[in-house]
């Protein structure tokens, strides 16, 4: 086993000396910054198990150091050594993703223990504390939490297509953050004071949607009575979001490659182009391709939202963010529920991490929150799950007879999916991979089979 990399940061070389000198003789392998900057490039170019830092620095302090190393792709553990005036400071820093605090005096026993048990945590994937940390420019709750190497490089890709106003496709199966994703590329861009609306293209009908896109004059059509702006000029100078966009219409489709070859609208009933200045961001969990392919979607339109795309990975390829998310969902539905838990038992973070998540961060958000009511204590165990894995197990034992027609399979998953979910259709689709005007037409279609079937329109 190699000795664990450690990196002293301190701009007292007196301080850095007598730290340096308790681990070596610890057994630790040490180096040493003399500031935050400095730690930062040695952290770029070589791996450290863990890092120690003073609070008090000139120019940028360990509270600065602990937010940017949260924030790279490897990221070591670190531990502040503050003042007794000054354990607000430390708090915040553990706020901020800093794995545990010494006070001065700092004493080799208690250096060499808090070192241990760091380094310990963090070789088996569980945080001293709840992993609290949010993306660097968490707004309104708005958190982009990873600590994968594959979504740094998406969000570095992000940060850099983000100012120009070429339109975006972001793809991504359901539940994986994709309209989070779009509201990260608007905060980036120059656009990020100007509006981001969004507008959901499976959520209306083809006449209510084309409406709410460009707008209409009054008395364009029948109950047109005023005039009303579409999403379109409302969202001029900033960014419109068109999710689910493979549920355009054909004769919509056509109307938005207009838009993005010319920047124009025209309102239905009006008599002129209506300029415009508004990003798009459109979102898909379908192939496109695919749908070109089979004639569901324009292959011109394909390629001129196409110009940038960018892919979020499922949850089951991003195994290191099981533990962070989960850790964050804690601490939120902890607050909210005014329940205490403080960490995440390691055996629950295993079947955490061994389960596939079929709806990805949305699916283990659920989870988390249906533990947090059930279970009690500080530390959430598997025994809390004990619902969510009977759901799995019933799931496992549900087989189909020889015989069974496949339109009969899709009815009975789409019927328990919907009992699953209370009958929120909106959450059912989602956890379908099908839009909701899809499963709304499925249930029609079951209810002219089975008039005895019952459709919920409250969801």
């Amino acid at each position: 086993m190699s000795v664990p990399r450690l990196l002293i940061v301190d701009d007292e070389p007196e301080t850095r000396e007598v730290l340096s000198g308790l681990l070596k003789k610890s057994g630790y392998d040490t180096a040493q910054s003399t500031s935050a900057p400095a730690a930062l490039e040695i952290l770029e170019k070589e791996k450290y198990d863990l890092v120690i830092t003073d609070m008090r620095m000139p120019g940028m302090t360990g509270l600065e150091l602990v937010r940017h190393i949260n924030r790279m792709a490897i990221r070591p553990p670190v531990v502040v050594i503050t003042g007794y005036g000054s354990v607000e400071d430390a708090v915040e820093a553990m706020q901020d993703g800093a794995a545990d605090y010494l006070l001065k005096p700092v004493s080799k026993e208690a250096l060499s223990l808090t070192c241990q048990k760091v380094l310990k945590d963090h070789m088996t994937g569980r945080r001293h504390r709840l992993p609290l940390q949010t993306a660097p420019d968490d707004r309104g709750g708005k958190n982009i939490i990873t600590d994968d190497p594959t979504m740094n490089r998406l969000l570095d890709l992000a940060r850099k297509v983000a100012p120009s106003d070429a339109t975006i496709l972001i793809k991504g199966e359901t539940g994986t953050g994709k309209e989070l994703l779009a509201a990260y590329v608007h905060r980036h861009s120059g656009r990020e004071k100007n509006p981001f609306l969004a507008m959901n293209c499976a959520a209306l009908p083809e006449h209510l949607a084309e409406s709410e896109l460009f707008g209409h004059e009054k008395g364009a059509f029948t109950g047109a009575i005023n005039r009303k702006i579409g999403k379109f000029e409302l969202a001029s100078t900033g960014t419109l979001l068109l999710d689910e966009i493979s549920e355009l219409s054909m004769p919509l489709q056509a109307k938005l490659l207009r838009v993005l070859q010319e920047n124009e609208i025209d309102r239905i009933g009006g008599r002129k182009p209506i300029s415009i200045d508004t990003r798009i961001i459109a979102l898909s969990n379908l192939d496109l391709r695919a749908a070109v392919s089979d004639g569901k979607f324009r292959e011109d339109l394909f390629y001129r939202i196409n110009v940038v795309p960018l892919t979020l990975p499922p949850l089951r390829e991003r195994k290191a963010d099981i533990a962070v998310l989960a850790g964050y969902f804690l601490k939120k539905y902890s607050r909210k529920n005014r329940r205490h838990y403080q960490e995440i038992a390691p055996e629950t973070l295993t079947m955490l991490m061994n389960k596939h998540f079929p709806g990805n961060i949305r699916e283990l958000e659920n989870q988390i929150e249906r533990a947090v009511l059930i279970g009690s204590g500080t530390v959430l165990k598997p025994d809390h799950f004990m619902l969510d894995s009977a759901d799995h197990q019933d799931a496992a034992k549900t087989g189909f007879p020889v015989g069974t027609t496949v339109r009969e399979m899709e009815k009975d998953l789409i019927t328990k999916t919907l009992r699953n979910v209370n009958e929120n259709r909106t959450h059912a689709a989602k956890i379908l991979g099908i839009s909701i005007r899809t499963l709304r037409n499925k249930l029609k279609e079951y209810k002219t089979e089975n008039p005895d079937i019952v459709e919920n329109p409250a969801s």
